[in-house]
């Protein structure tokens, strides 16, 4: 078998800051990640919304938050306050919301348990 070149890997950052330009996409992306209760992974979520939504510097620049400060926010185990949360998210045109649990559907293997709590 002869020898050849192999192809580079194709990145997945800039398909998917594409996506994460549309707020829709954006909050659906959020959403999930809030749901897997890790804070590390919701972080790393948001982190690419704000890469999407022009980068780093942009976002602080326009949330009016520390640069230096808004990287380690959104690093593994930042932990950013409410306030933080908020900024970067209208930067994304998007904004935070709470809804009331919504019981599992019937057929469901404990009945009527409700949604799990999203820890903050």
């Amino acid at each position: 078998m002869k020898k050849g070149r192999i192809p580079a890997a194709v990145r997945a950052e800039p398909h998917l800051n594409s996506l994460l330009k549309d707020p829709e996409t954006a909050a659906a992306y959020l959403n999930e990640a809030a749901r897997e209760n890790d804070q590390d992974a919701f972080l790393q979520a948001l982190r690419h919304v704000a890469e999407a939504c022009g980068g780093i510097t942009r976002v602080a620049a326009k949330s009016g938050l520390n640069r230096q400060q808004l990287y380690k926010t959104l690093s593994k185990g930042g932990n950013p306050e409410i306030r933080t949360l908020v900024s970067i998210l209208a930067v994304a045109k998007l904004g935070l919301s709470v809804k009331p649990w919504r019981k599992r559907a019937t057929g469901a293997s404990r009945g009527n348990a409700a949604t799990p709590p999203i820890p903050l």
